[in-house]
């Protein structure tokens, strides 16, 4: 058995011996962060076990493992560039300029819903790689903005880059745009 990886939570110590655990609970965005810029831990091809460590998971894909690490002391500020407030999805959405994906569950969806979203099902995750530009301004958006972010990070994976996360999903529109949506 190799070395045990530190058990610091002190995001300055981030090192290849780190497991994807530890990186993932420490830098909350890592594994976004890591599936957008180097398609690492986004799906079965490119994905990697909670145990693996940081080095291992460079040394898998082909990368280095210093370049990994400050992309993920650098995650934060990512997924700060792919949030979008409430109020500006509403403006955006009013004026027609985005296409705002709903990645909730139909059962969510049919409990409080924005006007004019597209609840996102198999067939609409088909046409949408395989049809819609990669130019087309969407935003995502869920319950509370964690799926959206996970949903965003996976667009701009594959090429979608003009894809925003509303944060605080329908709960924080139902707070800050259109308060008669039922909260659950």
């Amino acid at each position: 058995m190799g070395p045990r990886a530190p058990l610091s939570t002190d995001p300055k110590d981030l090192s290849g011996a780190w497991t994807m655990q530890q990186v993932t609970t420490v830098f909350p965005s890592a594994q976004r962060a890591l599936f957008q810029k180097y398609h690492v831990g986004g799906c079965s091809s490119c994905g990697f076990q909670p145990t693996d460590t940081l080095g291992t998971v460079a040394m898998n894909h082909g990368l280095d493992v210093n370049e990994l690490i400050e992309h993920i002391k650098m995650s934060h500020e990512t997924e700060k560039e792919i949030e979008i407030t409430p109020q500006e999805t509403a403006a955006l959405l009013k004026q027609g300029k985005i296409k705002l994906l709903d990645v909730r569950t139909p059962e969510e969806y049919a409990i409080a819903s924005v006007q004019g979203s597209m609840l996102v099902d198999q067939s609409v995750a088909q046409e949408i790689m395989q049809t819609w530009p990669k130019d087309t301004a969407i935003v995502t958006m869920c319950h509370h903005g964690i799926r959206s972010l996970d949903a965003a990070a996976y667009l701009r994976g594959h090429g979608f880059m003009n894809t925003k996360s509303m944060s605080g999903g329908i709960d924080a529109w139902a707070g800050h745009v259109d308060s008669s949506l039922q909260r659950y």
